[in-house]
């Protein structure tokens, strides 16, 4: 199994940044591709970045050039640098762990074994 543990998350104005962080914890957790997603009541949980046990990323495109992800394998920890935050950026942001998520289909949540409790993120 694979714990997922958030942090980071919390109010900021318009224009602002976040750094929310990712410890992950368990077995052959290094060999997990680690993805970030956020939700906000009555929507999906929608993917926004992804980074492969290998170092590479990729993003949806309302974040790319504001959101970056990096990680810090000593410390099993993902991090999630978000810059010029919007207020539709406001949600509950979740890390998941998925062996087999890198792919065109990695920002759906059904490709990620482990989540988790989430972080609040709050914009305005």
């Amino acid at each position: 199994d694979v714990q997922l543990v958030e942090s980071g998350g919390g109010s900021v104005q318009v224009g602002g940044s976040l750094r929310l962080s990712c410890v992950a914890s368990g077995d052959r957790v290094s060999r997990y591709c680690m993805g970030w997603f956020r939700q906000t009541p009555g929507k999906d949980r929608e993917g926004v970045a992804i980074i492969g046990a290998d170092g590479d990323t990729s993003y949806v495109d309302f974040v790319k050039g504001r959101f970056t992800l990096s990680q810090d394998n000593s410390q099993r920890t993902v991090y999630l640098q978000m810059n010029r935050l919007k207020p539709e950026d406001t949600a509950m942001y979740y890390c998941a762990a998925g062996q087999s998520s890198w792919g065109d289909y990695w920002s759906m949540p059904s490709e990620y074994e482990y989540w988790g409790q989430g972080t609040q993120v709050t914009v305005s």
